[in-house]
């Protein structure tokens, strides 16, 4: 399934109305090539150009449409007119030859290196005669044989070229276009690509020659800063084969729909690509079965890009209400897919396929669930990033402790209808307990149920209670004075009390320190063993307000303790779901405080 639908997407790319946009003719690949060999009709090296645009260490090559590469890993394998330093130039790359070196098998390196300076040239024999007399071709060959340590001295490239063993290439002086992408060298280069049939295709479902070994897929992030080129079909061991096939004929692709799905798959992944996004460990692609205005919102509602964000999760509000969208159908196919790495190929971590309006529809339900009273200053909707960085623990060197895996549970619980994974929940009541005392560089508190973690708790709780059908009432965005939950009225009262200590010093921001940073964790776990003193202490910090704002919180206490039940209160322990409640009722309860809209008394602080 996944594969035939990334080779639709092969095939629709291929007659994409902007040639610009079409993805390469089988036997071709757009490759990164950072360096360009400029030589003339004799062969002699004239200049050596650098395609690459950046600052730094982040510089990009140019990407060229050239013949594919072969698939090699410690074997000798050349590529047609385009590969690496060592095999064009046999210059030793300097990290291999130190580590050779080292080993003390120097020479066994500076051998390889000779063979696969002839393995590149053999590569060029090999092609027809009548190619081989091309001006081009003949003009590779007589700077391969005339190749010397001194042709190359005094280039300004050499060092980089040394340093990264970079892709290189050959272009004809005079010419716009590489040798490589001449029109004979790449009708030779096609032909040679696929065998003749000998088995059944399991995608097209036609006779076709079974790819023996499928194209890497290239861009899977595999640590920070890192990615990996890995395999998505691959049997790298007896153990994985079966009834004596070997490699991909456990699997039969054929050559040309094996070349189509990893060619679409690496566009997708590439790194300017639009249509990829990184959830934790999951990188995530997605595309729609023909042109579509979600291809392009879908990254930006889930990127942490507040001004894409807005307007991306607008339009999708927009779509799912009036049931179209402005490019595309509602019922065209759309497909998500979750990549991660493993130890020898890429795992699925999650595949979905779904109408565009379906899609939407899962996705804005998700932005409703997670929807809670929120400060002016903090956006309306967060992103997916926002929320997992929101329940996590920030790290000294800014990244966050977040468990690799959860991204893409909670990714895909939101594609699917799910209910969110429970580490998302049980992350994001940890953090309320573990930062009730956490200040900052000032010693001011940060706030320990934030937007974020109260969004976590809400979108948690209400997808167990629609999921599991329960009878309790689904919760709102801000405050429920009607919810009768012990945990829930326990975090609005234990919110009130603090407000009552933050009264008696001048207002919020008054205290280094209230209630909260010493009795979080006991209240919202242990009540029965707090709850008692904090009332007691209430009363000697109610006696310094004014009387009007006293009877106002002893009016709010009172109807706060009206939802327990008599002898009920209060409760000896609550279980982990009811602390998440605990922390929503808090996080509403101090947000009615800066946004209720009853009257105040005058001597109440604004």
């Amino acid at each position: 399934m996944i594969l035939q639908a990334l080779d639709a997407y092969y095939r629709r790319k291929q007659t994409d109305p902007d040639p610009a946009k079409r993805l390469p003719a089988f036997g071709l690949e757009d490759k990164e090539i950072p360096f360009v060999l400029e030589i003339d009709a004799e062969g002699k090296l004239l200049n050596i150009a650098d395609t690459r645009s950046g600052d730094g260490k982040k510089k990009i090559g140019q990407r060229f449409l050239v013949p594919q590469g072969v698939k090699r890993s410690a074997n000798i394998a050349a590529n047609l007119l385009c590969d690496n330093a060592e095999y064009v130039l046999g210059i030793p790359d300097i990290k291999k030859f130190d580590d050779n070196r080292k080993k003390g098998k120097a020479a066994d390196y500076l051998q390889r290196l000779t063979e696969m300076r002839q393995a590149f040239r053999d590569k060029i024999t090999a092609l027809p005669c009548n190619v081989q007399t091309d001006v081009g071709i003949r003009a590779v060959l007589t700077f391969l044989d005339h190749l010397t340590p001194e042709t190359l001295e005094g280039l300004s490239a050499l060092s980089d070229i040394r340093a990264n063993n970079p892709v290189l290439s050959f272009r004809l002086h005079g010419d716009l276009g590489l040798i490589c992408q001449r029109p004979m060298v790449i009708e030779a280069s096609a032909e040679q690509s696929e065998d003749a049939p000998d088995g059944m295709c399991l995608v097209s479902g036609k006779p076709a020659a079974i790819g023996r070994l499928h194209a890497p897929i290239k861009g899977i992030k595999d640590k920070p800063g890192a990615t990996a080129n890995k395999d998505i079909v691959s049997f790298n061991r007896d153990a994985f084969c079966s009834f004596g096939k070997a490699q991909g004929s456990n699997a039969p692709v054929g050559q040309a729909a094996s070349f189509a799905y990893t060619t679409a798959l690496n566009h997708l992944l590439a790194r300017d690509s639009h249509q990829r996004i990184q959830v934790g460990d999951a990188t995530t692609v997605f595309w729609a079965e023909e042109q579509h205005e979600l291809e392009d919102a879908f990254g930006d509602v889930v990127r942490d890009d507040p001004e894409k964000n807005i307007g991306a999760i607008k339009a999708l509000y927009t779509a799912v209400q009036s049931g179209k969208f402005s490019t595309g159908g509602p019922n065209t196919r759309f497909h998500v897919l979750g990549l991660a790495p493993n130890s020898a190929r890429i795992s699925i971590r999650f595949w979905e396929t779904a109408t565009a309006l379906e899609l939407a529809r899962r996705i804005t339900q998700h932005f409703d669930d997670a929807a809670v009273a929120h400060a002016d200053y903090e956006p309306e909707h967060l992103s997916l990033s926002a929320l997992l960085k929101g329940a996590g623990r920030k790290k000294s060197d800014g990244t966050y402790d977040i468990p690799p895996n959860l991204g893409g549970e909670v990714m895909r619980s939101i594609l699917e209808g799910l209910p969110y994974p429970t580490t998302l929940l049980n992350l994001a009541i940890g953090r309320c307990r573990a930062e009730q005392a956490r200040k900052d560089q000032n010693g001011k508190p940060f706030p320990n149920v934030t937007h974020a973690r109260a969004a976590a708790i809400k979108a948690s709780l209400n997808r167990h209670i629609r999921t599991r059908k329960t009878q309790e009432k689904e919760y709102l965005p801000m405050l429920d004075a009607a919810n009768t939950n012990p945990g829930y009225r326990l975090g609005r009262l234990f919110a009130t009390l603090e407000r009552i200590q933050e009264d008696a010093a001048g207002g919020p921001g008054k205290l280094n320190a209230t209630i909260r940073d010493r009795y979080y964790g006991a209240a919202s776990s242990t009540p029965a063993a707090v709850f008692s003193t904090l009332l007691r202490l209430s009363k000697h910090h109610l006696s310094k307000l004014s009387d009007g704002l006293t009877i106002v919180r002893e009016r709010l206490i009172g109807e706060i303790m009206d939802g327990f039940e008599p002898d009920s209160f209060p409760p000896r322990a609550l279980p982990l779901a009811d602390q998440a409640r605990f922390a929503l009722g808090y996080y509403h309860q101090r947000q009615a405080f800066f946004t209720k809209s009853e009257l105040k008394t005058p001597e109440e602080p604004k």
